[in-house]
C-alpha cells in the first residue's frame, strides 16, 4: 500500500510569492486535482502518475472536466477542487443566506466575543431614496443603545460574579457575557465577515443561487465570488447564471400559498402560544432504532428485526440500547441506526438564537420571514439592569422603521430589525443529530437562548422516544446522566477544570 498527500490548502499570498520569486506556473489550480481524480475509473495507473500528467497538461485537464463533469453528469468530481474563501463586511441578514448550504464550512465573527463597531450595511435598494435616512438614523439609535446595555451590563456581570471577577485571566470571559446580551438591541444589517471553504460543486450551486437572489447584496456577494475564482478554475464552475427555477419558484410558491391560506384558514391572527412544538416524529422510534441496531448486527431482515424488537419486554429492550451506549464518551457520536427516527419541530425563536441554530447544517430547517408580531426575545440579564424600558423604546422605534420601510421596500426592510426579532422556523432532525445538538448547546458554556432551545426540544423528544432519548443530555452533566442510564460512571470519566481544558482521568 502507498498513500501520497495530493495536496493542501495554501494560502494565495504564499502562492503568489512563490510565482514572483519562480515565475508564473498554470497549473497552480485545482483543477489539475480534479481533472487527475476524474481519471481514476478509467485509466490503469496510480494515481500519482495520473496527476502528474494533470499538471503537465492544465488545458487538456480542463477540457477533461468540462467532458466528464458536465457532459457525462459525473458532477462529484467537481467535489475535489477545494477553495476558502474570505467574505468581509457583508451583513448579518445576508450571511444566513451565505450559510444555507449545508456541505460547505464556515467560521463567523462572533458578535457574542468581540465587541460590535458601529459599521453596518445600506441595501442597495435604499440608497439614496428617502428611505435611506430613516434606515440609517434607527440603526445609529440601536448602536448608540448597544454600548449602553455593554456598560450597563458589563458593571452587572463583573459586581454579580465578583469571585472570578477578582482574577483578571477572566475578565474577558465575564466580558463576553455581557456582549452576547448587549447585540440583542443590534439590527442584522450589522457587518459580518466569515471564512468560508466550499468545494467547486457546491459553489457553483451558491453563485446560481445567489445570481437567481432578489437582494441586491446577495447578487453583488455571488459576483465578486465568481470574479475571484473564474480564473483560476475556469472548467469546473460553469453554470453559474441565474435560473427560472432558483428565480421564480418560491415567489410563486408564496403567492399561491397566501391564496390558499386565505381560502381555509379563517383566522388572521398570529400564533405566539408555544416557542417550540413538536409536530412530527416517526412513530414507534424507540422501535425503529433498535430495530436498525438488530439489523445491522444480525442477518435478519428489516421486517423480521422489527418482530423481534416488538416481543422484547421493555428491559430487554433497554439493554439493546445500553449495549450500544456502553464504551460511548461524551464526544463520541451515536450509532448510525439513531438516524432511522426523525423529528419534526415548529419553532419561533429570536435572530440571535437562530444564528446559532442555522450552524447545524445536518438539520433540514426552512424558515418564514422575520416577523415583529411574533414578539421579541429579552435578555433576563437587561431586566434585572432595570434597561427593559429603554431597550423596548429602542425596539419600538425599530420595528416602526421596519413597518414604513415595508410598504415601499419589503424585502429589504428586516436588514432593520434586532438580533431581538423573532421569527417561525421548521426544524427536522434524526435522533442522532438531535444527541450531538443537545451534547453541545444544552452544555453550560452554551449561549442561554439556543441552549433553552435545545433543552425544550430534547424534553419534546423524551417524551416520544423515551427509551433512545435516555441518554441525551449536555457534555457537562453527561457523567451524571449516563451513571442514572447504567448506575455507574463511564469507564473514563471527563473532568472539566476552571481554565482549563478537559483531562482524562481513569475512574
Amino acid at each position: 500500500m502507498k498513500i501520497y498527500l495530493a495536496g493542501f490548502n495554501v494560502d494565495t499570498t504564499i502562492l503568489r510569492e512563490l510565482q514572483e520569486k519562480a515565475g508564473r506556473r498554470n497549473e497552480v489550480t485545482p483543477e489539475v486535482i480534479s481533472a487527475a481524480y476524474a481519471r481514476i475509473s478509467r485509466d490503469p495507473r496510480p494515481i500519482n502518475e495520473i496527476r502528474e500528467d494533470a499538471r503537465k497538461e492544465v488545458e487538456r485537464s480542463r477540457k477533461s472536466n468540462s467532458t466528464i463533469i458536465f457532459k457525462m453528469g459525473h458532477h462529484s468530481v467537481a467535489e475535489h477542487a477545494v477553495f476558502n474563501l474570505d467574505l468581509i463586511g457583508a451583513s448579518r441578514y445576508v450571511m444566513e443566506e451565505v450559510e444555507k448550504f449545508r456541505l460547505c464550512s464556515y467560521t463567523e465573527k462572533s458578535q457574542r466575543y468581540i465587541t460590535l463597531e458601529k459599521d453596518f450595511v445600506v441595501p442597495e435598494e435604499i440608497r439614496g431614496t428617502k428611505l435611506e435616512a430613516l434606515f440609517t438614523d434607527t440603526i445609529r439609535q440601536q448602536n448608540e443603545a448597544y454600548f449602553k446595555l455593554f456598560e450597563r451590563l458589563k458593571e452587572n456581570v463583573f459586581k454579580k460574579h465578583a469571585d472570578l471577577a477578582a482574577d483578571p485571566k477572566n475578565h474577558n470571559l465575564l466580558e463576553g457575557w455581557a456582549k452576547e446580551d448587549a447585540r440583542y438591541i443590534t439590527s442584522l444589517a450589522t457587518e459580518s465577515q466569515v471564512g468560508m471553504t466550499v468545494n467547486a460543486r457546491n459553489l457553483e450551486l451558491l453563485l446560481r443561487r445567489f445570481a437567481s437572489h432578489p437582494l441586491a447584496e446577495v447578487q453583488e456577494i455571488g459576483r465578486m465570488i465568481y470574479a475571484e475564482v473564474v480564473e483560476i478554475a475556469p472548467s469546473i464552475v460553469i453554470f453559474h447564471q441565474a435560473n427560472d427555477f432558483d428565480r421564480d419558484t418560491y415567489p410563486q410558491l408564496k403567492e399561491f400559498s397566501h391564496k390558499i391560506a386565505q381560502r381555509y384558514q379563517k383566522s388572521g391572527s398570529v400564533d405566539t402560544s408555544k416557542q417550540v412544538v413538536l409536530t412530527e416524529h416517526t412513530k414507534d422510534g424507540d422501535m425503529v432504532i433498535a430495530a436498525s441496531l438488530l439489523h445491522s448486527s444480525t442477518d435478519l431482515s428489516y421486517e423480521q428485526c422489527k418482530s423481534v424488537v416488538l416481543q422484547m419486554p421493555q428491559e430487554e429492550r433497554m439493554n439493546l440500547f445500553k449495549t450500544a451506549w456502553r464504551n460511548m464518551q461524551l464526544y463520541d457520536s451515536m450509532p448510525r441506526e439513531f438516524e432511522y427516527a426523525n423529528l419534526t419541530y415548529d419553532v419561533v425563536l429570536s435572530a440571535a438564537c437562530f444564528g446559532q441554530l442555522k450552524r447545524h447544517r445536518m438539520t433540514t430547517i426552512t424558515t418564514q420571514p422575520y416577523n415583529p408580531l411574533l414578539g421579541i426575545t429579552i435578555p433576563e440579564s437587561i431586566k434585572e439592569t432595570g434597561m427593559e424600558t429603554y431597550f423596548r423604546q429602542v425596539v419600538d422605534k425599530t420595528t416602526e422603521a421596519y413597518h414604513t420601510i415595508r410598504k415601499e421596500k419589503p424585502l429589504v426592510a428586516p436588514y432593520i430589525l434586532t438580533n431581538a426579532h423573532r421569527r417561525r422556523v421548521q426544524v427536522r432532525l434524526n435522533v442522532r443529530e438531535l444527541y450531538h445538538n443537545s451534547r453541545v448547546r444544552e452544555d453550560a458554556h452554551a449561549q442561554w437562548d439556543i441552549r433553552n432551545l435545545s433543552c425544550a426540544m430534547s424534553a419534546e423528544a423524551k417524551k416520544v422516544m423515551p427509551e433512545a432519548c435516555s441518554l441525551i443530555g449536555s457534555k457537562d452533566t453527561y457523567n451524571e446522566t449516563y451513571k442514572k442510564v447504567f448506575g455507574t460512571l463511564p469507564k473514563v470519566v471527563l473532568v472539566t477544570l476552571p481554565g482549563a481544558r478537559k483531562i482524562k482521568q481513569e475512574k
